[in-house]
């Protein structure tokens, strides 16, 4: 079962959320950018944590923990996958 852990850290601009995704056989880690605009847009009341949650879980439903970059800005998700905003 893949586990994920993010911890927030509150910015100028939002949050610096590292994100931990643990998988049978292998780790990886991740630095998440979530500004304040991006939780409104796309929290639907959620925390930063919880939101990165679900951002890393809509990301391996598409790809492999491997594959998701290791720093990327939330808003990020929707240049490569355009449905992201109304399925997060």
């Amino acid at each position: 079962m893949t586990q994920i852990q993010v911890t927030a850290t509150p910015t100028i601009k939002g949050w610096t959320c590292q994100a931990e995704i643990e998988e049978p056989g292998a780790t990886s880690r991740h630095l998440v950018e979530v500004t304040h605009a991006e939780l409104r847009r796309f929290g639907a009341g959620r925390t930063p944590q919880e939101l990165v949650q679900a951002s890393l879980r809509f990301l391996l439903q598409r790809e492999p923990a491997s594959a998701i970059l290791a720093s990327f800005s939330l808003s990020e998700i929707e240049q490569y996958f355009p449905d992201f905003p109304e399925l997060v």
